[in-house]
């Protein structure tokens, strides 16, 4: 479908691309489009130009599909997205998107279209902004047999915990300020519910593990329950407050998890401040590796979805090559780590040795603690060495009954790694 533009220099062969969704992503990807066109055509001998353009008020898919090489999918949500994608992937366009949740609920399908069609179906935008996890997992670590990716994969709830560390404010003063600076929506539950988070990590662990891991599969917390108190604390014991996506290899299964953690200061994820995004990928053979930039954002997620529109342009499915087929394994859901809790308690002689005894029946020694306060308004933070989580629920439900603790403890995991 190759196509010549006459007022191009040298009459360069076009792209023509069909944009669907004219949003912040949309907008800035068309005049990002507009500016480097020059530079693509250089790269690859092809210059992109967009067709058509698809919004709820303007534009018809079908003439759209008909004119174009190339989609972009920048409409958000899954239903039309997914309708969308089939039909052009069928009528063998390749496809570029930035949506995370048609991925994360529908990948396989449309990965295995892609395959059969032999169409490139690019996603650098879906995860993480402009840092290249997604082309670094499939082609600089395509050898590696990963054993971990983890990271922080959302630049609004980073922002927020950033801002509560960093002026003691509560979550709700960080979250307006987000919302202020726009790197929070008006409904910002999908962010700092942990969905958003869920989504990118169900992609990354299908890329770093082979396997069928949907977005049902992934355990996931957000951070709206998180308090001055936490971060105040967190500083008394030098740990910086995140909130991380976790894919592991365990045995012969994988977990996938996205939670609130606490952070050394010598782990690579601990110093990631404001809206950026970070993605730490370990393996044997490369101990980690992490990438980190800015994670949100119409013009940088604009930045990743025309990184693959030059693929596309110098050669689409034969340049990145296919996601291959997935081997399903168990998604492990019970695991071990380390955790901080918060007690308010009434301080009196054999609190704390009720506590540890509680703790000490299933299996948990302590690290360390602090205590504030006396009398009725005594509180205890605690560290506790790693245990499996399904143990600590346990322990919480022991303590939760004690006469000395005023409410059921709250716990947050740690991460209790440091690197070299």
């Amino acid at each position: 479908m190759s196509m010549v533009d006459p007022a191009a220099p040298h009459g360069a062969k076009l792209l023509p691309i069909g944009l669907l969704g004219h949003g912040t992503v949309g907008a800035a990807f068309e005049e990002l489009l507009a500016d480097r066109a020059a530079h693509v055509e250089g790269l690859t001998g092809r210059r992109p130009q967009i067709v058509g353009v698809l919004t709820r008020s303007r534009g018809d898919f079908d003439e759209i599909l008909e004119r174009s090489e190339l989609i972009v999918e920048l409409i958000g949500g899954v239903d039309d997205a997914l309708s969308f994608v089939r039909r052009a992937l069928a009528a063998d366009r390749d496809v570029v998107t930035a949506n995370k949740q048609l991925l994360s609920r529908h990948g396989e399908e449309l990965w295995q279209l892609a395959r059969e069609r032999g169409r490139m179906l690019g996603f650098e935008a879906a995860v993480a902004g402009v840092v290249p996890v997604i082309r670094v997992l499939r082609e600089s670590l395509a050898g590696t047999q990963v054993a971990r990716v983890h990271g922080i994969v959302n630049g609004t709830t980073n922002f927020i915990l950033s801002e509560m560390t960093r002026t003691g404010c509560s979550y709700e003063v960080a979250l307006a300020q987000a919302q202020h600076l726009g790197f929070a929506e008006a409904d910002p539950s999908e962010d700092v519910g942990g969905a958003d988070a869920a989504a990118k990590m169900a992609i990354l662990a299908r890329l770093a593990f082979d396997v069928p891991v949907r977005f049902e599969d992934v355990r996931y917390e957000g951070i709206e329950q998180i308090t001055a108190d936490d971060i105040a604390y967190a500083r008394e014991l030098d740990l910086a407050l995140k909130l991380i996506g976790t894919a592991e290899r365990i045995g012969d299964g994988v977990s996938v998890r996205v939670h609130p953690a606490f952070l050394y200061a010598g782990h690579p994820l601990a110093s990631v401040g404001g809206s950026f995004n970070a993605v730490t990928v370990e393996a044997p053979t490369i101990t980690e590796i992490t990438m980190s930039g800015p994670g949100a954002g119409g013009v940088q997620t604009a930045s990743a979805v025309l990184a693959d529109v030059i693929a596309a342009a110098a050669g689409g499915a034969r340049g990145v090559g296919p996601v291959p087929a997935a081997v399903p394994a168990p998604v492990v859901e019970d695991v071990v780590s380390a955790f901080y809790l918060h007690l308010r308690v009434v301080d009196r002689p054999g609190v704390l040795a009720q506590i540890a005894r509680c703790l000490g029946d299933e299996g948990a020694s302590i690290k360390s603690v602090v205590q504030r306060g006396l009398g009725e308004q005594a509180q205890l933070v605690m560290v506790i060495h790693p245990l499996l989580e399904s143990r600590l629920r346990a322990a919480i439900a022991r303590i939760g009954e004690l006469d000395a603790v005023q409410s059921l403890p709250r716990a947050i995991r740690v991460i209790d790694e440091e690197f070299e």
